[in-house]
């Protein structure tokens, strides 16, 4: 039939009753004439464990020695599913990271892959064996053990049926899918039966915590088919692929939150070149990112300029901003770590006039303020208070209709 590469998440083999369910999804698949490859992470809260025994002994530990520590959760895992399959009656074999060789750079706890060498797995899959892989690790040219980073096993799962060209990657999660928003604020949100790799990667950097990003850019670059799917019931989950005709019914595809936002002002600068430029500089160089940017410019010759950080990083970029505004003798520095991002997605946007209006419309009739305006191809984000943020969330819900199926949204 074809070749299928599976990833299974912590929840997913949390313990030998879970794991039996793994082998035997894994087991179904094999009746029905796919080979299989199978990339799992450790079991839940393993990593955790590690990372706490390694910071009893050094709160900064070594990065070598922690990649080489934190790599034994994931062969845990692939050695008791290859157990469990074995003992079921279906051929496995497991495999770290180092041994399929998973080439990656030198840059501990959050390296990239460069290269894999599948000849092994190749070997096996024709020798009819389920192959099982450590995700979220790999080896450097030096032979030393690096890991991937937090949701790395995602990435160890594309990688791999980018390199097999596997006829899809499927992503087994606690959840059944992607969801129109998180059903946790919007309980009628409903699950989408395909998203694009483009409206997937702006979900997931606008806080939708579904899929990995790095594990979606490296799907969209190798046209790696994409699924996610339920470890723990039936269904087709969503599939994330390339945009098609089928997919121009959709103006909205989903609504995105980001709850860690902040906002900082420097009011009164003067409207001369290189103002953007000595005010984000020093920003840049303390390493805090710089998402959402408004500049205006009053009849006085000045300029409010307006930036939005991550809010862990809003004092550091306060004290920073201080030291600035004195500089360029502005009149007032201010800020609001108080604010969260609302963001629509969808490839509609391409085609279609108005959403932006429709937009603004249904926060206004809710008497939600809209302090600040980004927009992309395919997005438009809002900042606002963020006591408003699950208001907006189901007003903007509501007035796309997202909680109806794609066919009848017009």
């Amino acid at each position: 039939m074809g070749l299928i590469v599976q990833k299974y998440g912590g929840t997913s083999v949390g313990s030998v009753e879970r794991i039996e369910n793994v082998a035997r999804r894994v087991m179904d698949y094999r009746k029905r004439g796919h080979d299989v490859v199978v990339v799992v992470s450790a079991m839940s809260g393993e990593t955790d464990r590690l990372m706490r025994l390694a910071k009893e002994i050094d709160p900064r530990p070594n990065e070598r020695e922690l990649d080489v520590l934190l790599a034994t959760g994931e062969q845990v895992t692939i050695a008791l599913l290859a157990i469990m399959l074995n003992k079921l009656g279906c051929p496995a074999r497991s495999y770290t990271g180092a041994q399929v060789q998973i080439l990656t750079d030198d840059v501990h706890n959050k390296a990239r892959i460069l290269n894999i060498n599948e000849q092994r797995v190749r070997k096996d899959l024709q020798d009819g064996r389920v192959v099982v892989v450590a995700g979220f690790q790999g080896v450097d040219e030096k032979g030393d053990i690096t890991t991937l980073g937090r949701g790395g096993s995602d990435t160890t799962g594309v990688a791999l049926a980018a390199a097999l060209k596997a006829d899809e990657c499927q992503i087994y999660t606690d959840v059944d899918g992607v969801y129109s928003t998180d059903p946790r604020v919007v309980p009628n949100a409903r699950r989408l039966e395909r998203i694009t790799f483009e409206e997937m990667l702006e979900m997931a950097s606008l806080g939708s915590k579904v899929l990995q990003i790095r594990s979606v850019e490296f799907a969209g670059k190798y046209n790696v088919p994409l699924r996610v799917l339920s470890s723990f019931g039936e269904g087709s989950g969503t599939l994330i692929t390339y945009e098609d005709k089928a997919m121009e019914q959709a103006l909205i595809s989903g609504i995105a939150f980001n709850r860690d936002e902040a906002k900082l002002t420097i009011v009164g600068v003067p409207d001369q070149p290189g103002v953007a430029y000595r005010i984000l500089g020093p920003i840049g160089e303390a390493n805090v990112e710089v998402d959402m940017i408004v500049q205006n410019v009053g009849a006085d010759g000045t300029t409010d300029f307006t930036f939005t950080v991550h809010r862990n990083d809003f004092d550091k970029a306060m004290g920073i901003m201080k030291t600035v505004a004195k500089e360029l003798r502005a009149r007032d520095t201010k800020g609001d770590n108080k604010i969260v991002k609302i963001s629509l997605v969808g490839v509609g946007m391409r085609s279609h006039a108005g959403i932006a209006s429709s937009m603004f419309k249904a926060l206004a009739d809710h008497g939600i303020n809209i302090q600040m305006i980004s927009t992309s191809e395919i997005k438009i984000s809002v900042v606002v208070d963020e006591k408003y943020l699950e208001l907006g969330v189901r007003a903007l819900h509501d007035a796309f209709g997202l909680e109806q199926k794609p066919e009848s949204v017009r």
